[in-house]
């Protein structure tokens, strides 16, 4: 059994693309937090807005990453 370069770079992808999933995660969580953080103090939903972006742009970097090496992986290693 000959495991190549090719094959290893495909697994490495796909081991990468399921990096993806943490962003989504993270992300739907601190909407979720917002969400019920605005629902018990309406006037303080601008500035929990805000941090609430701030939070999920920084959690959906590592996805980005991730995707990033997904995509590098399956067209460099040809």
């Amino acid at each position: 059994m000959s495991i190549d370069a090719h094959t290893m770079a495909m697994l490495g992808a796909g081991l990468a693309a399921i990096g993806c999933l943490g962003g989504g995660i993270g992300t739907g969580n601190a909407a979720g937090k917002a969400v019920e953080a605005v629902g018990r103090q309406p006037e303080a939903s601008g500035k929990i807005m805000s941090t609430m972006i701030v939070g999920a742009a920084l959690s959906e970097a590592t996805s980005i990453y991730a995707f990033l090496i997904a995509i590098l992986l399956t067209f460099v290693a040809r």
